[in-house]
């Protein structure tokens, strides 16, 4: 009886190696190269990261920054606006082969997808005049700085700045802007989106970070284990920060160099 058993599992064993063995599936890298396209989800209506243009066409930080991938990979770009809830979806759903979507990367989303070199900043910081001298919390005692109510600013702002230092709220980001620059205080708490129209509006007061509140640079979205593909757009990302492409994009849309995207205050 018990050779018996030891036959039929050893005849079981040998049936199923004799079996074919699947075909391993493309890598994602290997697909979009033989397909001679890239599917990338890209904001449509968060500027300047990403809106529709004068001409109806999609432009911004990060069309443009998909162009560069695009570019880099030798492949036709093609570009799928989604909304902020959709991004991780349409990825993990197989209908986009990456996010370039000022995307942030927090530990839940990490389960889900991987995540490239950061590419752009994207952040919260107290702003003022380049001759003010202020690098921390502790130089707010005393001045005057403008805050948008209810934000993450106002909140961040709220909890360290020293009781000496007068915090003024105001009701949205276009008053905040507009107290700032018409200098009814010396500082403005807001983020860099925000700076960067006041950069544009305000070129003779310099404007400068002065420390940061909350940092969460963007990241470009990838499937899970897609090696490859990762190692490339790291390397793409690398090469665009070397060479000066990405601090074009930047200055384009931000209005200042990029520097390093996960220390934004090295672009002072």
């Amino acid at each position: 009886m018990r050779h018996r058993v030891l036959l039929t599992r050893l005849g079981l064993v040998l049936a199923v190696m004799a079996l074919p063995m699947p075909v391993q599936a493309a890598d994602a890298l290997d697909r979009i190269i033989k397909a001679g396209v890239v599917r990338i989800a890209v904001p449509g209506n968060f500027p300047p990261f990403g809106d529709t243009g004068a001409d109806t066409k999609l432009e911004g930080y990060d069309i443009d920054t998909a162009a560069l991938i695009a570019d880099a990979l030798g492949v036709k770009l093609d570009l799928v606006p989604v909304s902020s809830g959709d991004r991780i979806p349409y990825l993990t759903g197989g209908k986009v082969d990456l996010v370039i979507s000022s995307l942030g990367k927090d530990a839940e989303r990490e389960k889900l997808i991987d995540f490239s070199a950061a590419y752009a900043p994207f952040f919260s910081a107290v702003f003022g005049p380049e001759r003010t001298q202020v690098s921390k919390t502790e130089d707010l005692a005393g001045k005057t700085i403008a805050v948008t109510r209810d934000t993450i600013e106002d909140a961040e702002l709220t909890k360290l700045a020293p009781v000496t230092a007068t915090i003024k709220r105001y009701p949205d980001n276009a008053a905040t802007e507009v107290a700032y620059m018409s200098s009814e205080t010396e500082l403005v708490a807001t983020g860099n989106i925000v700076a960067a129209q006041v950069l544009a509006r305000s070129p003779l007061k310099k404007t400068t970070i002065k420390f940061l509140l909350r940092n969460s640079p963007c990241h470009i979205g990838l499937g899970k284990g897609e090696a490859d593909l990762l190692a490339r757009v790291d390397a793409i990302i690398t090469a665009a920060l070397k060479d000066g492409r990405l601090d074009r994009i930047s200055e384009r849309w931000l209005r200042v160099p990029i520097g390093d995207p996960e220390h934004p205050e090295t672009a002072k």
